[in-house]
């Protein structure tokens, strides 16, 4: 556990080091103040990447105190005094699972409401990605009934060309069409120049006005949620956003997903990293640390780059989210058995 923490210190501080140099004529153009560069960027900057990274650190440091241990014949000597090999994985395992807990609690609650304002900084500072205006939105906003809004502006909750749909099963009973959508306060909305159709079997009834008000379960703010916000969301709220968006009918849920899916699928990762690093390092080798390490660093980059993959094909609809979050965690835990059961003997 102290080697962990002191490779987190380590790489932490170069990391923020190059970021700071990449960032600064950024910060100088914006005249942002230190405070907020401390305390909105940097502070929520080291749990954020900790946890992003921790597979990385789990292994590498699993492979130093171990390698430290074999080279020093200590593992060989306590099997000599009668300690098996899973007698040995005791104090890793429980090491691990301290770390889960902990990737748990940073991954759904902590990280979220930092990352927030991490975030809201580089939105405002460095680089603008929060939408102002949003086109063809379409979703069910409660059950039968569809919303439409063919523009939606933000900054004054004016919808354009919009159109409300009910349904009794598949059977269309009304559908109320509008100019303009303009949203008042909580979930009240009124519509303007709108043309109203209510339809009775085969009879239709008509009715234009110039106003109307009308009450739809949904905010302004829900219409411009996009997958950064998926970090800012704590795991029940993200839970929450995703079952209500797909009795919508809502498309932009895959993202949320996979973030969901990653928050149990990497912290569990520590167990699989600790079992690997351990079967790689538990056996003196001539050379020292220095090849384990070496190879350890090479297998940690192709699961974070075998992470960031899949993760892209489910974005991309070539695979599910459940299996873009489980994937590494499954191929490299096919790995670890096999040499774990040859380790051991």
């Amino acid at each position: 556990m102290g080697t962990f923490f002191f490779s987190i210190v380590l790489i932490l501080s170069i990391a923020i080091v190059f970021d700071l140099t990449e960032k600064m004529d950024d910060f100088f153009e914006s005249q942002v103040p230190l405070k907020e560069i401390i305390f909105d960027y940097y502070l929520p900057f080291i749990p954020y990447y900790m946890n992003m990274f921790s597979s990385l650190f789990i292994f590498i440091s699993v492979i130093f105190f171990t390698s430290k241990l074999a080279g020093n014949s200590e593992i060989i000597a306590m099997q000599a005094a009668g300690v098996s090999y899973h007698r040995l994985m005791v104090p890793y395992a429980f090491s691990a699972a301290l770390l889960f807990v902990l990737g748990i609690l940073l991954g759904g609650w902590v990280i979220p409401r930092s990352s927030e304002r991490m975030l809201n900084f580089t939105d405002k500072y460095v680089d603008h990605f929060t939408k102002e205006s949003a086109r063809n939105v379409q979703m069910e906003v409660k059950p039968g009934t569809i919303l439409y809004i063919e523009s939606f502006r933000s900054y004054n909750h004016v919808g354009y060309r919009c159109s409300i749909e009910e349904f009794d099963g598949k059977t269309l009973v009304q559908r109320t069409s509008a100019d303009k959508i303009i949203y008042d306060s909580l979930e009240y909305w009124h519509l303007e120049n709108y043309t109203q159709r209510t339809f009775t079997g085969l009879r239709e009834e008509l009715e234009q006005g110039a106003r109307k008000d009308i009450e739809l379960p949904i905010v302004p703010d829900e219409l411009f949620i996009t997958a950064q916000h998926a970090k800012q969301m704590t795991t029940p709220e993200l839970r929450h956003y995703m079952e209500r968006q797909r009795q919508r009918g809502s498309g932009n849920v895959k993202a949320f997903e996979v973030e969901y899916h990653k928050r149990w699928a990497s912290p569990l990762g520590a167990f699989i990293m600790t079992l690997l690093g351990v079967t790689m390092s538990s056996r003196k080798v001539r050379g020292g640390m220095g090849k384990n390490l070496g190879i350890g660093v090479i297998l940690t980059a192709a699961y974070i780059l075998f992470s960031t993959v899949s993760t892209t094909f489910s974005v991309n609809n070539v695979m599910s989210p459940f299996m873009a979050a489980w994937l590494p965690n499954f191929v490299f835990l096919a790995i670890s058995i096999p040499l774990y059961v040859r380790a051991s003997r």
